[in-house]
């Protein structure tokens, strides 16, 4: 009787091991995980120095771990294992009921530094300068988190931050206006940037500063383009508990209109653009729908007849604001310094336009790198 148990036992591993072996032979291969957001392992060429160095080996060992039958299932089941035995932290993000929180700290040290770069920069550009620090998803809704996690109150690095940039840079407050309106789609639930609203409402306050009346809501037609976003905090955890994310695109039917939109990487290489790429809603990361992959320099010119110019220094936080700005300048030049390793000056010739502004969430100024290519 136990030899037969034996028997059967080893058809049954023989016949998991021959049926695992076709999905793995013949199953369909993905290039890239879309939730993960990075390309998945190619089949490795065997070698006579492969098999020797071991390289064949870990290789391989990678190609059939990223091409697991059912693998992103697993992974997804495993992200919501660990937040239950982790107290809902995966990978420094907070899984909540109904989003995911980026619960890392910033570091002042690192902002004062950033501010004294923004602070000569401001002083050698020959245009009024405005600032905008944009809090992240956790800065907002900090009170929903546990008590457990440690809160860094992002609204007194924000105003010790101001209180540190020179007095001809006007700042202007993007906290308490998206703390106010927390009850609205602001955030994405599974990326650390603002929805398209947000950015809206944060916009009607600095268009005003910059000397123009903003463009009222009801002047917007809203397209639902994408309503299966899963941005980089999911990309992060890996938890698929959340409820997907919707991607916006607002147009002003009656507003001016774009005439171009360039591209230029460091090499002088110049593309052509649009203020919202629909090809990256098919792309393993979605949110590059607003303007694009990101480039060191953008430039825009609108049918705006006022031969008004700005330019705007900023990081992804600008990419889905900066479709507001075109119903009020000619021109806009939009600098993204973590895209560049050299100087802003050798893109651009930051003197020709009358007024500067700079939006970053507070997460890019904890990096002081990107703001030494100011200068």
């Amino acid at each position: 009787m136990k030899d037969k148990m034996n028997k059967v036992t080893a058809v049954i591993m023989l016949g998991f091991i021959f049926v695992f072996s076709g999905f793995m032979l013949f199953g369909e291969k993905k290039k890239a995980s879309e939730s993960e957001n990075r390309k998945l392992a190619e089949l490795p060429e065997i070698s006579i120095s492969s098999l020797n160095d071991g390289s064949f080996s870990q290789k391989l060992g990678e190609y059939v771990t990223d091409h697991f039958p059912a693998r992103e299932r697993l992974t997804a089941l495993d992200a919501r294992i660990e937040a239950q035995l982790s107290e809902s932290i995966v990978n420094g993000v907070y899984v909540g009921n109904d989003m995911l929180l980026d619960i890392g700290t910033s570091e002042k040290g690192d902002m004062e530094k950033s501010a004294e770069e923004i602070n000569k920069c401001s002083a050698a550009y020959k245009g009024a300068a405005y600032f905008v620090c944009v809090p992240t998803s956790a800065g907002v809704y900090g009170d929903t988190l546990p008590p457990y996690i440690e809160k860094n109150s992002e609204s007194r690095q924000i105003a010790s931050l101001y209180s540190t940039l020179g007095t001809d840079i006007r700042k202007i407050d993007a906290y308490n206006i998206l703390k106010m309106l927390n009850d609205s789609y602001i955030f994405y639930r599974s990326d650390s940037k603002w929805t398209s609203y947000g950015a809206y409402c944060v916009y009607r306050t600095v268009i005003q500063k910059l000397g123009f009346s903003p463009t009222a809501y009801d002047k917007y037609t809203i397209d639902h383009v994408e309503d299966d976003f899963r941005g980089n905090l999911y990309h992060r955890s890996r938890y698929s508990g959340v409820k997907a994310d919707i991607m916006d695109i607002y147009r002003c039917a009656d507003g001016a209109g774009v005439l171009s939109c360039t591209g230029r990487d460091e090499r002088g290489n110049v593309f052509s653009r649009s203020l919202y790429d629909r090809s990256k809603l098919d792309s393993s990361y979605k949110y590059d729908m607003y303007l694009g992959e990101p480039l060191p320099l953008v430039k825009i010119r609108t049918k705006v007849n006022n031969d008004r110019k700005l330019l705007v220094v900023t990081d992804r936080f600008g990419a889905c604001f900066i479709p507001f700005l075109t119903q009020h300048y000619s021109e806009i030049a939009v600098v993204m310094p973590s895209e560049m390793s050299g100087s802003v000056r050798k893109m651009i010739e930051p003197d020709k336009y009358e007024q500067t502004l700079f939006l970053f969430g507070i997460d890019s100024m904890t990096d002081s790198s990107i703001f030494e290519r100011l200068n």
